[in-house]
């Protein structure tokens, strides 16, 4: 319980704290967020804001934030963890769920109104605190806010840019390499793990999400998952892969086909192939998602396969694989420069096969700089078994 703890000091500015600045400068963003909202503190548990706030990679901590005090609170196997990640934050050992030890804890503090990530705590846990509250008659009102640390994330700062750049070159060259491996014959499956290893070789930390390698009529699931499926020659293959570097993501996708493909298949592939080159063209800074979404959505249509593109153009990248800005028809977020995000049309002929080309780009200087650089040929891959 929080009783039982010393409760923590004043947040040091001390010279490690200097060291960090990147986080520091987010930290202040927040804290005058904060006093804006007229709260008394804000409370964050989305590992990716806390990492992005605190430097905390542990996957199980609560940040405290206040005007005048930043605390990470964490259980046992964290609490070193945390010291050493981030040393400018005050430790908080927590011990059970959040109800036994949070209440109280804002109550030391004297906090009367507590901002909380409402897109991030469950329903249950907001039910248990609130009952919490109410039982022992702490004076403490709970206030839902969306979305606020993903709107600074939004924004690249340079040294994000620079990991998500390596990311991305990181990812173009695993793809380069498996490109060499890939023949008709082997599995899904097979295809995916050799990508993984070679991502994994070449320095990635793991994958930022579950390698898409769908051939023939799996590619027709836009986020179908690798099985014992034999890759035969004469079908497509559409690979969708990423890279993680310092915790940031990279994400493109690319669809080949084993053999010659014929005209329909090619006359397709052109379809998606000039939706993307057109919202790479014409997306600008100040546009608002829904009209880079269809940038691209009008090409597909007016080929006549609007039904067939039902996700959206596509999404923000950075410590998550999906993030802000969400693109399509129906957000309103306004682009922006520093923002990274995909660039994703596809075609998707359901018992067939789909084609889908990602590529991942930064706004900058009012336009789109492409990330990925791998080719967008149809590859003509032989059977070399």
């Amino acid at each position: 319980m929080a009783s039982q703890q010393k409760l923590p000091r004043m947040m040091k500015r001390s010279t490690e704290v200097e060291k960090r600045k990147p986080h520091l400068k987010r930290l202040q963003k927040l804290q005058t967020l904060i006093t804006e909202k007229v709260l008394d503190g804000f409370l964050l548990c989305q590992p990716e804001n806390i990492r992005y706030i605190s430097g905390f990679t542990g996957s199980s901590g609560w940040l405290l934030i206040s005007r005048q005090r930043a605390i990470l609170a964490t259980d046992f196997r964290y609490v070193e963890q945390a010291k050493a990640e981030s040393p400018d934050f005050d430790i908080f050992q927590t011990k059970g769920e959040p109800q036994d030890w949070l209440p109280e804890l804002v109550s030391e503090l004297r906090w009367h109104k507590l901002g909380f990530e409402a897109n991030s705590i469950s329903y249950e846990t907001y039910q248990r605190l609130s009952d919490t509250i109410r039982s022992k008659q702490i004076k403490l009102e709970l206030v839902p806010l969306a979305r606020i640390v993903e709107q600074f994330r939004s924004i690249k700062e340079p040294d994000e840019i620079e990991c998500i750049t390596k990311a991305a070159v990181l990812a173009d060259t695993a793809f380069k390499q498996a490109k060499n491996i890939i023949c008709a014959g082997m599995t899904e499956k097979e295809v995916a793990w050799e990508i993984e290893k070679i991502l994994r070789q070449q320095g990635s930390e793991g994958v930022p999400f579950e390698i898409i390698v769908a051939s023939g009529a799996n590619s027709a699931l836009p986020h179908a998952r690798p099985t014992e499926k034999t890759i035969l020659s004469g079908e497509p293959l559409l690979i969708d892969m990423g890279a993680r570097i310092n915790g940031y993501c990279s994400d493109f996708t690319r669809t080949l086909f084993l053999g010659k493909a014929d005209k329909t298949f090619q006359e397709i592939y052109d379809i998606v192939l000039k939706a993307q080159t057109t919202a790479l063209e014409g997306i600008s800074s100040g546009m608002t998602a829904w009209q880079a979404d269809r940038l691209a959505r009008s090409i597909v249509e007016q080929a006549g396969y609007g039904d067939t593109f039902g996700h959206g153009l596509g999404h923000g990248v950075g410590l998550a694989i999906h993030e802000l800005p969400t693109i399509n028809p129906n957000s309103s977020d306004s682009l922006a420069n520093g923002m990274v995000f995909t660039i994703e049309p596809g075609i998707y002929l359901a018992g067939q096969y789909g084609i889908r080309i990602e590529d991942l780009v930064i706004l900058e200087n009012d336009k789109v700089r492409v990330l990925t650089k791998a080719d967008k040929a149809i590859y003509q891959l032989l059977d070399k078994r």
